[in-house]
C-alpha cells in the first residue's frame, strides 16, 4: 500500500524546509526590525474559542474533534482568536502598546486549489493599544518591508486600501437597511468570485434596484492614489467627515509607503470583527488571490473578556507569497545554510585523523560536513565538496602525519597547506 500526505498539505523535504526556514527568518527579521515581540500559542484551541469570534457558522470550515474529557476542540485555522483570548487574560499586565507577531502553522477544512491549502504558515502582525492612523500604517509598513526585501515592488504588489465606515456611510445613501450592512460587506468581499448576475441578484436582496445596483458596481471599481481623499469623497457621494483617511494619506506620505498604496472602496474583509481601516495587498497582474490581509479590530478583546482596546493588524500565508516568488524568480538560488568545510581523506592516515578533525571543526561552531564514501578519488570528492555549496575543501593526506591538512577555497581555487591546530581559525 503506497500512503499519501494528506490531501491539501505538503511534504518538506531538505529543498523545501531551506526555503520554509528563509522565509520564516525573513518573517521574523522584519518584524524585529519594526519593534515586534514574538509569540505563539497552542495548535489547538476550545471550539467555543471560534465561536464567540465568528458564530456557529465557523465549525464546518475547522478540523474539530472531542477529545476525551468531551471537550470540543478545533486545530487552529487563524491565530487572531488566540491573540485575542492571550490579551483579555493578561490586560493589565502587558505593556502599552502590544506589538507581537507569530508565524503559526494553520489548517482550515476547505477545498485545497491554488494559494490556498488545507495546512499552511501563516505570519501575523498585531499591534494593540493605539489609536489612529499611525498605528494603522506602522503596520502596513512592516508588510511592504517584507516585500522589499524578498525583492518585490510596488510595481508587482499593490496595497489597497479602504475603511468600512466609509462604505457603510455610502451603503446606507444606497438605501442599505442598517441591518443588512453586515450581509453588504460579506457581498463585497466576495465581488471578484461571483459571476456578475450573482452579484447582482445578491445585491437586488438587500434592497437594490438596478440604478443602485449600478452605482454600487461603479463605487467597487474604482481606485485612487495617496493624495486623492477629496477625489475619493466626490465619487462615493459621502459627505461626512473622512478624517480617519486623511490622517492616513499623510502618514502613508510620512513613511514613504505612497507609491504602493490605493484607495479601493471594494476591500471590506467579510469578516464582522472589523471596524474600521481595512486593507489588501494585491499582485498587480490578478495571477494570484490577495497575499494577505487585515485591518482594525477594535471591539474584538472585549469580546473574549478583556477591557476596551484599539488593535490593528494583518496576515500574511506562506502559500500565495512563494507562488509569486518563484513565478518572478525571486527566489534565491542559495536558501540552505552553507557549510565552512567539507572534509575527506586522500590516504590511510588522513581517514585515521577525518573523525577527529571534524569533531574539532564542529566544536569551534564552524558548519562541517564529511564524505562517508570509500572512494579515494581526487575529482569525485572535490565533486562533492562542490555539489554542498562548502566554502572550503578540507584534505587529509599524508600531511596530517606533520600535523597539516591542504585546504581549498572553493571560490577562488586557490589551495594551501595549513596547520590542523590552527584550521578552525584559518577557515573563519
Amino acid at each position: 500500500m503506497k500512503l499519501q500526505p494528506p490531501k491539501g498539505t505538503r511534504d518538506f523535504y531538505p529543498d523545501e524546509m531551506a526555503w520554509r526556514r528563509f522565509l520564516h527568518d525573513a518573517w521574523r527579521r522584519v518584524s524585529v526590525r519594526h519593534g515586534f515581540e514574538e509569540v505563539d500559542g497552542p495548535i489547538f484551541e476550545t471550539l467555543d474559542l471560534y465561536r464567540v469570534k465568528s458564530g456557529d457558522g465557523i465549525v464546518s470550515e475547522l478540523f474539530h474533534f472531542t477529545d476525551r474529557g468531551d471537550r470540543e476542540l478545533a486545530i487552529r485555522p487563524e491565530f487572531t482568536p488566540t491573540l485575542a483570548r492571550m490579551v483579555a487574560a493578561k490586560a493589565n499586565a502587558l505593556p502599552s502598546p502590544i506589538k507581537w507577531f507569530c508565524t503559526p502553522n494553520l489548517c482550515r477544512a476547505e477545498k485545497p486549489q491554488r494559494g490556498r491549502l488545507r495546512e499552511f504558515d501563516q505570519w501575523n502582525i498585531d499591534m494593540l493599544g493605539v489609536e489612529g492612523a499611525l498605528a494603522d500604517v506602522e503596520v502596513i509598513a512592516v508588510a511592504v518591508d517584507l516585500l522589499a526585501e524578498l525583492g518585490v515592488g510596488p510595481e508587482l504588489v499593490q496595497v489597497r486600501l479602504s475603511h468600512r465606515e466609509v462604505v457603510r456611510q455610502i451603503l446606507i445613501a444606497l438605501s442599505v437597511a442598517e441591518d443588512k450592512i453586515q450581509d453588504a460587506f460579506t457581498l463585497l468581499d466576495a465581488k471578484a468570485k461571483l459571476p456578475a448576475e450573482v452579484f447582482q441578484e445578491k445585491a437586488k436582496a438587500l434592497g437594490l434596484g438596478e440604478e443602485q445596483v449600478a452605482r454600487f458596481e461603479i463605487m467597487c471599481g474604482q481606485t485612487f492614489r495617496v493624495g486623492q481623499v477629496d477625489y475619493l469623497r466626490q465619487a462615493a457621494g459621502v459627505d461626512s467627515d473622512l478624517s480617519d483617511l486623511v490622517a492616513i494619506d499623510a502618514m502613508l506620505t510620512d513613511f514613504g509607503l505612497a507609491e504602493w498604496c490605493v484607495y479601493d472602496l471594494g476591500i471590506v474583509r467579510g469578516l464582522a470583527y472589523y471596524t474600521g481601516t481595512v486593507f489588501e495587498l494585491h499582485v498587480t497582474t490578478g495571477s494570484e488571490r490577495a497575499l494577505g490581509g487585515g485591518g482594525r479590530y477594535d471591539k474584538l478583546i472585549e469580546l473574549f473578556g478583556g477591557p476596551a482596546t484599539p488593535a490593528v493588524g494583518f496576515g500574511m500565508g506562506d502559500v500565495v507569497l512563494t507562488n509569486l516568488l518563484q513565478d518572478q524568480k525571486l527566489i534565491p538560488d542559495e536558501v540552505a545554510p552553507r557549510p565552512d568545510a567539507y572534509v575527506f581523506a586522500m590516504t590511510d592516515a588522513g581517514a585515521a585523523k577525518l573523525p577527529g578533525t571534524v569533531a574539532a571543526l564542529r566544536r569551534a561552531g564552524l558548519h562541517t560536513r564529511m564524505s562517508y564514501k570509500a572512494t579515494r578519488k581526487m575529482a569525485k570528492l572535490m565533486k562533492d565538496a562542490e555539489a554542498c555549496r562548502a566554502r572550503f575543501a578540507v584534505i587529509l593526506d599524508d600531511g596530517v602525519t606533520q600535523g597539516k591538512a591542504a585546504v581549498k577555497d572553493l571560490a577562488a581555487g586557490e589551495q594551501s597547506e595549513v596547520e590542523l591546530a590552527k584550521l578552525s581559525q584559518y577557515l573563519r
